[in-house]
């Protein structure tokens, strides 16, 4: 990894200021989890908020990441550039989405010490814009082909296969290839079936139907909490369902500050997603959230959060408070859940039926959380408990680096669990041990 810049060291050095002066007046805050998070009192951090990330390191040699007792993990494929997200096809060859933040220019003094950081962690930077096919052809558990299956596809995230068409979600646009059951490129131009506004939260995942008659887009906002006004927020902080057959698309649910994950509990056939809250109201304030979405469902975002706590530097709006809906689960405060996966029960040994949450983990907070995959059981179509640990390890025990960061997860076609990470280049495989 590149040594960080000049300007990014001073705004690690000034982040650390500013950490030890909030926890000297505050302490740390515990993660903030489960159906009925005790969510504390919101502390508006004005022009300065909170700025804390690693810098990006990678692995080294034989390290890996720990997996939690009774499972274990190899590496998938490595020499990756900045996976983010997969889909398994049916033949068990795997697609990866090879993408990242293009930086924007600056426009205040805050703006350039987050483009600092951003670059010092990795999370911004010259995109692949590519999707790499993977094949372990022996089953062995290990990659031994890697091809480049499509390329200069602007920031591609999201990748769903219905029929003969395999749909990318771009930051763009949503696109359509024609598909062909083992070939390893697709050379032919995509078609646009709907447009997308780049920037931002710019990640568009794509998951189809049970019936494959339609494809669900989660778009993210532009912004934390819609400071540069709603108007260039419509058809954003929602998540898009798109017609097949007809091509029409419409707001299938909104107020989401940005959902990522997305994936269907089979019980109550719902769709469930993970969203990453607002910054600049504390270390768990709110708690970013796992929740079903419902037709027509609007969750807050930007006017309030949870249970319809009002964000005071929002202008307000009384009826779209009032008709609120409160997530189902809290995940803790900027753990930047952006991978979600059904596991049916036995998948992972001692792990019942649940969801697999890829956490990214964010920089709004003094003691860093997420960087993990974790786990979320399910009873009666709906979560339980407290989070488990399926990897942890992705931290240096001081926080000041980081060996990887997970995001997307996926079923692999022999049961084992998959995982993206963007700092390290590998896609991780769990699997009992």
């Amino acid at each position: 990894m590149a040594e960080p810049s000049l300007l990014a060291r001073l705004v690690a050095l000034v982040g650390d200021v500013t950490v030890a002066v909030r926890h000297s007046r505050d302490g740390e805050r515990a993660p903030v989890y489960g159906t009925a998070p005790a969510i504390p009192e919101a502390k508006p951090q004005g022009k300065l908020p909170t700025l804390k990330m690693p810098t990006a390191k990678g692995w080294e040699g034989d390290h890996k990441p720990t997996a939690a007792p009774g499972l274990k993990v190899n590496a998938f494929a490595r020499g990756l550039v900045h996976p983010r997200n997969m889909h398994v096809l049916p033949n068990g060859d795997v697609l990866v989405a090879e993408s990242m933040s293009e930086p924007e220019k600056p426009g205040s003094l805050f703006d350039h010490a987050m483009t600092a950081t951003m670059k010092r962690a990795r999370a911004a930077g010259d995109s692949p814009n590519r999707v790499t096919l993977l094949r372990d052809a022996d089953g062995d558990g290990v990659a031994e082909e890697s091809h480049a299956y499509l390329e200069n596809v602007r920031q591609p995230f999201g990748i769903a296969l219905v029929g003969d068409t395999l749909y990318v979600g771009a930051s763009d646009a949503l696109l359509a290839y024609p598909y062909e059951p083992g070939a390893t490129r697709i050379t032919q131009p995509g078609r646009k079936l709907m447009d997308l506004v780049p920037g931002g939260h710019w990640t568009r995942n794509l998951i189809a139907s049970k019936d494959k008659s339609k494809l669900y887009v989660a778009v993210g906002s532009l912004s934390n909490i819609a400071e540069h006004g709603m108007a260039v927020e419509e058809n954003r902080a929602c998540i898009h369902e798109y017609d097949i057959a007809s091509g029409q698309s419409r707001v299938f649910a909104g107020g989401l500050r940005n959902p990522v994950g997305m994936a269907w509990e089979p019980s109550r056939e719902m769709l469930w997603t993970v969203v990453n809250e607002r910054d600049g109201l504390g270390d768990e304030t709110p708690p970013d959230y796992l929740t079903s979405v419902v037709d027509g469902g609007f969750y807050g975002w930007p006017f309030c959060y949870w249970d319809r706590v009002v964000d005071d530097r929002v202008p307000q709006d009384a009826a779209k408070v009032a008709s609120a809906l409160q997530p189902d689960y809290a995940l803790g405060g900027h753990t930047a859940s952006l991978g979600l996966c059904w596991l049916p029960e036995g998948t992972l040994p001692g792990f019942p039926a649940g969801m697999a949450i890829g956490q990214h983990g964010s920089w709004n907070r003094s003691k860093l959380s997420g960087y993990k995959l974790a786990f979320v059981a399910f009873e009666n179509g709906r979560p339980v408990g407290m989070p488990r640990d399926i990897l942890t390890g992705f931290l240096s025990p001081d926080e000041k680096h980081s060996y990887g960061r997970p995001v997307g997860v996926a079923l692999a076609a022999d049961g084992a669990v998959l995982m993206a990470d963007d700092v390290g280049d590998v896609i991780w495989r769990v699997t009992g041990a």
